[in-house]
């Protein structure tokens, strides 16, 4: 007995092209929406813009985003957030090694870090002070930074949990506060190897187990 053959097969391939269409055009939105923050900061781009430099529509960029902050939030969530908790899994290593000459390696690679991500910060600040729903996005992601440091959290005592994390938190701000000035204000006037020695001989006791 003959079966009915049932058009899945051309159904399906439509849906899957659809959805690859649509994976491309959120992707290249993303690589607009860097490239416009980069070079003109996070302020002055308007939706308009972003979709223009990818050839689409408002309409179609609201399709896949809410607005900027949405799609700022993609751009860190795709790129900047990984490779930064991924530069904090580093740290744990290296303080689980109790070497202070690791640790200013790290602490020049992370000088390194903010060298490669330089031209995104501003917006990324600019985004912070304007979008009270990126706020929380900057909050989250620092937030999350010492929850990849296990090794570290676990050398501390129950009842000091919330000042081991409070430790990493400072250093982020700290790294993040002296290239500001370093690197974009051009307000502290230091080479690259000194400060990584001057910020060494800070954090490296300060993220020493308790007690040590």
């Amino acid at each position: 007995m003959q079966t009915e053959q049932t058009p899945d097969a051309p159904a399906t391939k439509r849906t899957s092209l659809r959805d690859e269409q649509k994976r491309l055009t959120r992707s290249r939105l993303i690589e607009a929406a860097t490239q416009l923050f980069t070079t003109q900061g996070y302020a002055t781009v308007r939706v308009d813009d972003i979709a223009a430099a990818v050839g689409c529509s408002r309409a179609t960029f609201y399709l896949h985003f809410t607005g900027k902050p949405d799609v700022l939030r993609a751009i860190a969530e795709q790129g900047t957030l990984p490779s930064v908790q991924h530069f904090y899994e580093d740290l744990d290593h290296v303080l689980d090694s109790g070497s202070r000459e690791e640790f200013a390696a790290w602490m020049r690679r992370a000088i390194d870090w903010f060298q490669e991500y330089k031209d995104l910060l501003p917006a990324w600040d600019e985004a912070t002070a304007l979008e009270p729903e990126f706020r929380e996005v900057a909050r989250e992601g620092i937030l999350a930074l010492p929850n990849v440091m296990t090794s570290y959290l676990s050398r501390w005592p129950d009842d000091r949990q919330e000042e081991a994390r409070l430790r990493i938190e400072l250093l982020v701000a700290q790294l993040e506060r002296f290239f500001t000035r370093w690197a974009m204000q051009g307000t502290i006037d230091v080479s690259a190897a000194e400060a990584a020695n001057v910020l060494t001989d800070i954090w490296f006791p300060a993220l020493q187990t308790p007690g040590k």
